[in-house]
């Protein structure tokens, strides 16, 4: 084999191994950019779903904190709605107090109520000596009815007739414009056991209160009826 064979041999064996390094980087290439777009789509989607998550996450919270300022509206509104009640019901209680300033002006129909109000009280303490205490505007229409409110207690629950003692301690006078936080009382009597550990309040506020609260439920209904807040 001459040089010239020789050269052309080498020159093949150059060319062969240049076109086996070729393929072989074109394939390493491919594969890296390959490697390199599955990253960058694997990266892409991990932040595409960081980014809902936090999307996600601060919906959330301001769906919360929607529910949240709604519960407090909506509190507040029924807050709103029971205060006005309160302040209905209120003036309507106040109307009725002013009403029983009337009562005590009447004297025939005064003293009538005063006997009756002293024997319930008897008959609820059921004592043979009994306190009493009223109003010192209420000692002279006191004297019109205090024996005979005795006698029909003793008739009704058919016992001896209470000594009933008349305090010098009185109660409060009338509501008066002048002084409106002064204690006052509308009328009534208060009745106690000789050692003062039975008390029986039947002045007028009292029996007031206790209608008012007895019969609350049903006034508010009739007031009101059903409301309800949305």
């Amino acid at each position: 084999m001459n040089d010239a064979d020789v050269t052309r041999q080498i020159h093949q064996m150059v060319r062969f191994i240049r076109q086996e390094a070729e393929e072989k980087s074109n394939e390493i290439h491919l594969s890296a950019e390959e490697e390199f777009n599955i990253e960058k789509l694997q990266l892409v989607e991990s932040e595409k779903k960081k980014i809902r998550q936090e999307y996600e996450r601060k919906e959330k919270q301001v769906e919360i904190r929607k529910k949240i300022e709604y519960s407090m509206q909506l509190n507040a509104s029924r807050i709103k709605v029971l205060q006005a009640q309160d302040d209905v019901v209120n003036y309507m209680k106040d109307a009725a107090a002013k009403e029983l300033l009337f009562v005590s002006q009447d004297h025939h129909t005064y003293r009538k109520l005063l006997k009756e109000l002293i024997v319930q009280s008897l008959v609820r303490l059921k004592e043979p000596a009994v306190l009493l205490r009223c109003r010192k505007e209420d000692l002279h229409n006191l004297d019109h009815v205090l024996d005979s409110s005795i006698e029909e207690y003793a008739e009704k629950v058919d016992v001896d007739p209470s000594e009933i003692i008349v305090d010098n301690v009185h109660l409060p006078p009338a509501p008066s414009h002048v002084n409106v936080h002064a204690l006052s009382c509308s009328g009534g009597v208060v009745l106690a056991s000789r050692d003062g550990k039975i008390v029986f309040e039947n002045t007028l506020d009292a029996r007031l209160d206790v209608v008012f609260r007895r019969k609350l439920p049903e006034i508010r209904k009739w007031l009101f009826g059903e409301i309800v807040v949305a």
